[in-house]
């Protein structure tokens, strides 16, 4: 694993480390019951900053490699509108048999929210992603538009469920680069266990129409819910095992860590 794939990984698990240590300090406070749903709905109207890792220390077909995923994400409400906008930091093994790490490609998704119910949320949008990356490696080399939908059920206070669905292909770019058409499914849900801590599924189900190639994983993991000053911290983590793929490069294991952070008025 490269130094640069091992430092991205380190940061949100040292700061996982620290703020669940937080939880019995003073500063920390119990989130409320609204508070910890609105935690893990990723169409909650307020702003939040997250810092995601996806760590895959196995990936089909590549042998002895490891990759590393790290994501910055920033949501904001204007209106009826939740702006989302996703920067990753992927390290990818490549043929000459060194990892290449750096920026990937960015990504902005406009929600549009046609249902928010206390027990129903549903957004509706565009999606566009830019050819960022800082080399071929990390990122497709096209512009790419679709659109996505969001689904968040809280059925009751202990119970959320819901779904992210996401299609995109590419319209324009690199001429000498392949186009890209991937169809990307994210169910979830939580179950709270009592002051602060939950239970969580969110693996990413990925179809690449255009080369033919898939992965399903399955995950389950813990997260901690608490609340400093008014800011409130979700922090999780989850391994996700894959159970269907096709085409080499597919993680077989990944572990998902993250420190999400939604600011209260």
């Amino acid at each position: 694993m490269s130094k640069v794939a091992r430092s991205w990984a380190a940061i949100v698990g040292l700061v996982a480390a620290a703020l669940l240590s937080a939880n019995s300090a003073a500063v920390a406070q119990e989130a409320s019951a609204e508070e910890m749903a609105k935690a893990n709905n990723p169409l909650a109207d307020m702003k939040a900053f997250n810092l995601q890792n996806y760590y895959i220390p196995k990936l089909y077909g590549v042998d002895d490699e490891v990759a590393n995923m790290f994501w910055f994400r920033f949501a904001a409400p204007t209106g009826r509108v939740l702006w989302r906008a996703s920067l990753p930091l992927p390290t990818v093994p490549t043929t000459s048999g060194d990892a290449e790490s750096g920026i990937g490609d960015f990504d902005l998704f406009a929600a549009y929210l046609a249902v928010q119910k206390p027990t129903l949320t549903i957004g509706i949008g565009p999606q566009v992603v830019a050819p960022t990356a800082s080399n071929d490696a990390l990122g497709t080399g096209k512009w790419q538009g679709g659109l996505a939908t969001v689904a968040f059920v809280a059925p009751s206070p202990q119970v959320q469920i819901g779904g992210l669905l996401i299609w995109r292909a590419s319209f324009a770019g690199d001429s000498d680069r392949s186009n890209t058409n991937v169809l990307a499914f994210q169910p979830f849900g939580f179950l709270q266990l009592g002051g602060g801590t939950y239970l969580r599924t969110s693996p990413i189900w990925a179809f690449d129409i255009e080369n033919e190639v898939y992965n399903i994983p399955f995950g389950f993991g813990i997260g901690k819910v608490t609340k400093i000053g008014k800011t409130v911290l979700n922090l999780f983590i989850e391994p996700q095992f894959t159970v269907l793929h096709n085409g080499a490069g597919q993680p077989a294991f990944q572990l998902f860590t993250a420190l999400n952070m939604q600011f209260t008025n």
